[in-house]
């Protein structure tokens, strides 16, 4: 599984920590940006060339990580592409049901709260990496529902 990896200013220290977490765990994953602190920079870019290097990426189940202070905007503009099922998650119960339920391929993680919670975002992290989606009858039908909209 390809890992596309992005963030703000708001995020950039958040997402160095998890950058060097999921290299050190063997993840395979490719940075979208931003690869240095700009102040000035806006998440719209980011959360785009992550959502469509996930749609345009061929391998098995790729899926993204995107931080921003709430991670709201991220999911806003993720969530814009056909296929994209973004969520924000501050809790390993929400990582394991968005990925069950929603089949979940963009994790975006708002650096206020987690910044500081050495422990909590890597479960999170971990959580929604390794819940496979359920498959059900109803999830497929209600993904293929948002997809026709």
């Amino acid at each position: 599984m390809k890992i596309y990896l992005g963030s703000d200013h708001a995020g950039f220290h958040l997402k160095e920590k998890v950058f060097a977490y999921l290299a050190k765990h063997n993840y395979d994953v490719e940075e979208v940006g931003d690869r240095v602190l700009d102040p000035d920079d806006d998440f719209p870019e980011f959360a785009q060339q992550a959502a469509l290097k996930v749609i345009g990426d061929e391998g098995d189940d790729p899926r993204a990580i995107l931080i921003c202070g709430g991670g709201q905007g991220m999911a806003i503009v993720a969530n814009r592409f056909h296929g994209i099922r973004a969520s924000v998650i501050w809790d390993a119960f929400e990582a394991k049901m968005t990925r069950n339920d929603n089949d979940s391929n963009i994790l975006c993680l708002p650096a206020r709260i987690l910044e500081n919670e050495e422990g909590t975002w890597e479960g999170i992290i971990e959580t929604w990496l390794g819940t496979p989606f359920a498959s059900a009858v109803r999830y497929k039908r209600r993904n293929a529902q948002i997809d026709e909209l």
